[in-house]
């Protein structure tokens, strides 16, 4: 099945409900919203010459249009790229050219950064701008039938940061993103036509995904005024829409509670806050709970299984009262309806309970690998089972918990930072011999980047020299805020710089 049936048929049963909202004021139906993706599909079929399985890239900040065009992308049988707004130029450019998408849509935010990549990214050969009377022009055309997409078409391609500094695109299917949606329905709770989801988090990662299932329910999908976060903002929205939703990034919460802006009023609305995409400090999460009650809901998940792994239930956060309930809050929860655990060796062989070892997921939410890259999506599909890169530890009863991350990933604001792609930035700088990324603890953040730098002989850059180096070369969040000078980096006997070293040195410094 389509994954855009599913507006057509909430248009037919919710037609006069909202179905996407700008700040306080609605700005789409249900049945205004499938009209203009029936005319929007249209357009990318005749007007661009798309064709089943071609790739649209989607660079666009938070805005009441995103939606219409995710959906016109998949009812057209093409594949949606969504870009993170935040990614810088040469990034975005990599993405676009190593996906072959032909059209990328934008809002104004993003014009300038992706127009000039026309013609020069790859096939990249037109980009269309959603905010303004052009593009109200362009869609004034007879509508497209829904494509009849196979459910093992793709439908998203979700870019991974990649440890050697490639970003790797997720095939996700048709079916991916239905079972993704059902097992939302299954473990996390269920929805109706008057609740809401506010999209305070980019709606090209979790809050765009788990948006399907609120679509699906005939819920609204509230934008912010604001394109993103914003403390007391959220508590007007909250006062205007009883029964709403976020998906947040533990930081956000962590942020959110922190401003103190939250009215009684606005906390009376609040109906499920599912958090996810990093650690969430067990002394964060008792204090979230204290003001939230139980509506907290924890995902574990990667691109690569949309949001899917394991969950920690509302009922789970309320039971304070069992003697296992620290421990439990301190893991990701058990298993999602849809997937199988495992943990396994070095070896791929399965370790004795109570271990630990690598975590590895087999279901129908797995994605089917990753986008023209036969050999990493054959190491990451071992066997029919997505090796995830995580260690953890498997209890008795089915409660999993991380216990590292072996491909070092450094989780900032909820965004996945890893060393390798910064590594390979600052090597490109000529004073820069050596260099080792590692993440340290930041109460606001999660973690935050800091690099240990060797300089070659005779060179002086300074921590400013290779920030601005930094900022010309990649996206601001995934920069140093740090930078160490060493003589040497601590290696061991086989050449592998030590990491473990080099945060113990981070510790030392307090």
């Amino acid at each position: 099945m389509n994954i855009a049936a599913l507006l057509q048929k909430t248009a037919r049963t919710f037609g006069e409900s909202s179905a996407v909202s700008y700040g306080m004021e609605r700005w789409l139906t249900y049945s205004e919203l499938a009209g203009r993706v029936e005319r929007l599909a249209a357009v990318l079929v005749g007007r661009f010459g798309l064709d089943r399985g071609d790739r649209v890239g989607i660079a666009m900040t938070n805005c009441p249009a995103y939606t219409e065009v995710l959906y016109a992308v998949w009812h057209a049988g093409l594949v949606a790229v969504p870009l993170n707004a935040k990614l810088h130029q040469r990034e975005i450019s990599y993405i676009i050219e190593n996906s072959g998408a032909r059209l990328c849509i934008v809002n104004r935010d993003l014009e300038d950064t992706v127009g000039p990549l026309c013609n020069a990214a790859g096939v990249l050969a037109d980009v269309v701008t959603v905010d303004g009377p052009e593009y109200e022009q362009l869609i004034r055309v007879d509508p497209e039938p829904l494509f009849d997409a196979k459910p093992v078409d793709p439908a998203w391609l979700f870019y991974t940061s990649g440890t050697t500094g490639r970003p790797k695109g997720a095939i996700l299917s048709h079916r991916n993103l239905l079972v993704m949606t059902l097992s939302y329905f299954a473990d996390l709770e269920s929805l109706c036509e008057t609740d809401s989801m506010i999209h305070a988090a980019p709606l090209s990662h979790g809050s765009g995904l788990y948006g399907i299932a609120h679509l699906a329910k005939g819920a609204n999908q509230v934008i912010p005024e604001s394109s993103g976060f914003d403390p007391t903002e959220i508590d007007a929205l909250l006062k205007c829409y009883p029964e709403s939703g976020f998906f947040f990034a533990p930081t956000m919460i962590v942020r959110l509670l922190g401003a103190d802006v939250l009215s009684d009023a606005a906390l009376a609305n609040v109906r499920t806050v599912v958090y996810g995409g990093g650690p969430m400090y067990t002394q964060d999460l008792l204090q979230a709970l204290d003001v939230f009650g139980p509506r907290l809901v924890q995902i574990y998940g990667q691109g690569e299984s949309p949001m899917t792994i394991t969950y920690l239930s509302k009922k789970m956060h309320e039971d304070r009262d069992s003697p296992r309930f620290l421990e439990q809050m301190a893991s990701v929860g058990i298993a999602r309806s849809d997937v199988e655990i495992g943990i396994v060796d070095e070896d791929d062989r399965r370790v004795a309970q109570g271990e630990s070892g690598e975590i590895v997921v087999r279901g129908d939410v797995v994605m089917n690998g990753y986008w023209e890259n036969p050999e990493a999506s054959a190491q990451t599909l071992k066997g029919g089972w997505l090796h995830t890169g995580d260690v953890g530890v498997l209890s008795e009863d089915g409660f999993l918990t991380l216990k590292d991350r072996t491909k070092d990933m450094i989780i900032s604001g909820g965004s996945n930072i890893y060393p390798r792609e910064v590594e390979e930035v600052l090597l490109q700088h000529e004073a820069v011999l050596e260099v080792s990324v590692v993440g340290r603890a930041h109460p606001d953040w999660g973690e935050e980047v800091v690099a240990f730098v060797v300089q070659r002989p005779g060179m002086d850059a300074t921590g400013q020299d290779l920030d601005r180096f930094c900022l010309d070369n990649m996206t601001r969040f995934k920069r140093p805020k740090h930078y160490r000078f060493l003589q040497s980096l601590p290696k061991n006997n086989y050449g592998k710089t030590l990491k473990t070293a080099l945060r113990d040195l981070l510790l030392k410094d307090g």
